[in-house]
């Protein structure tokens, strides 16, 4: 059984975001804001992870402290800013505007849009002569056009037999505008997500423990996205919690959606390796997809399937030539830069999505701890 451990760790995690993605739909159906859910998911989660912290960590507190210093918490600051609270306000603002399947079609693309930024900065070397590199260019390229045809061709709509039709006969169909704006926020999201993923090799000179750094941004991502909620809701009953299904929700999102989520999606790396846990990514958007259109009787859409279909077949074309990179590694110690494999990887722990990593842009073989 040790042998399938990992497997299962995986599909449970994809299963909990799968869930979350097509629970905080129903909940924002239901009139909570999106913005006032990140505050309680944050909230959450710093209260599971800040006791967790200081439990294991209780003998090393002031050093830890010492260790972080002013530019430290500066850069914490900001990519908690950038990757937690920027990040799921424009994600789960567009899953209200959207769709969950859609929403978790488009994570998919935080490994190609991290590859182009690591790029631009020199963290990602790219040699138009090497096969694996023309790779991770052409998947990158297949996830934007993916993408961009989830956004704007939704195409004709896809019945799959009487029954669909029968779920589907009632289905509120979201307004082109609604949708092209939710996909927007969806890649803002993404993007986000990956700009955080980069920031983190300049955090981690400054702080290396992943459990307290994740607490950290689940803390100041509190404040920061009730201050947000402050200034663009002033109204107090925006607040409001308005039913037992929708406090569950945001207790979910806390404790499993960033607690459990870490602890799963650290431990399969630390066993498997990032491109293992990355290859579970896409059975989200399955999972999300097909209980969506007969739970939440979300319309699908040529257009919006074969988008998916493009940016999970672009995912693993990436994937593909960053598995070269680990491999060159080996022989060219000297020339291989940061692993951007592990920053995808990491793109489904802690802070997001609940995520948080040490030096995501590392050796595969260097786990630090993302989820």
């Amino acid at each position: 059984m040790e042998e399938y451990k990992p497997c299962a760790a995986m599909v449970v995690t994809q299963c909990i975001y799968a869930a979350l993605a097509l629970w905080s739909k129903a909940v924002f159906t239901g009139g909570m804001s999106p913005l006032v859910f990140v505050v309680y998911r944050q909230a959450v989660a710093t209260i599971v992870l800040v006791p967790v912290v200081i439990a294991a960590n209780r003998r090393k507190m002031k050093e830890m402290m010492g260790r972080l210093g002013m530019t430290g918490f500066s850069l914490v600051f900001v990519a908690s800013l950038v990757g937690a609270t920027v990040n799921q306000c424009l994600y789960y603002q567009g899953v209200n505007l959207g769709s969950s399947s859609m929403a978790t079609a488009m994570t998919n693309l935080i490994p190609a849009i991290t590859f182009v930024m690591a790029a631009s900065v020199g963290l990602e070397r790219v040699d138009v002569r090497r096969p694996r590199s023309l790779a991770k260019i052409l998947g990158t390229a297949v996830c934007v056009s993916g993408a961009m045809a989830m956004a704007f061709f939704k195409g004709p709509k896809l019945l799959l037999g009487d029954l669909h039709a029968l779920l589907l006969l009632h289905s509120p169909a979201a307004g082109g505008s609604r949708w092209v704006t939710g996909a927007l926020f969806l890649v803002g999201s993404s993007s986000c997500w990956s700009l955080w993923l980069i920031l983190q090799v300049p955090i981690c000179k400054s702080y290396v423990d992943p459990l307290a750094l994740s607490a950290w941004m689940c803390l100041l991502s509190t404040l920061q996205s009730a201050l947000l909620v402050a200034f663009l809701l002033p109204d107090p009953t925006a607040w409001r919690i308005h039913s037992l299904f929708d406090l569950s929700c945001c207790l979910f999102s806390g404790v499993f959606g960033s607690g459990v989520t870490f602890y799963l999606q650290s431990w399969s790396i630390s066993v498997r390796g990032p491109l293992y846990s990355a290859m579970f990514n896409p059975l989200c958007t399955v999972i999300t997809t097909v209980f969506a259109a007969a739970v939440l009787r979300e319309e699908l859409h040529v257009g919006s399937l074969l988008g998916a279909i493009a940016v999970i077949a672009g995912l693993y074309v990436v994937l593909w030539g960053k598995a070269g990179d680990g491999k060159r590694a080996g022989m060219e110690p000297e020339q291989h830069s940061e692993d951007l494999e592990k920053t995808s990887a990491r793109s489904d722990s802690t802070v997001d999505v609940g995520s948080g990593i040490a030096e995501p842009l590392l050796a595969a073989g260097d786990d630090p701890t993302e989820k």
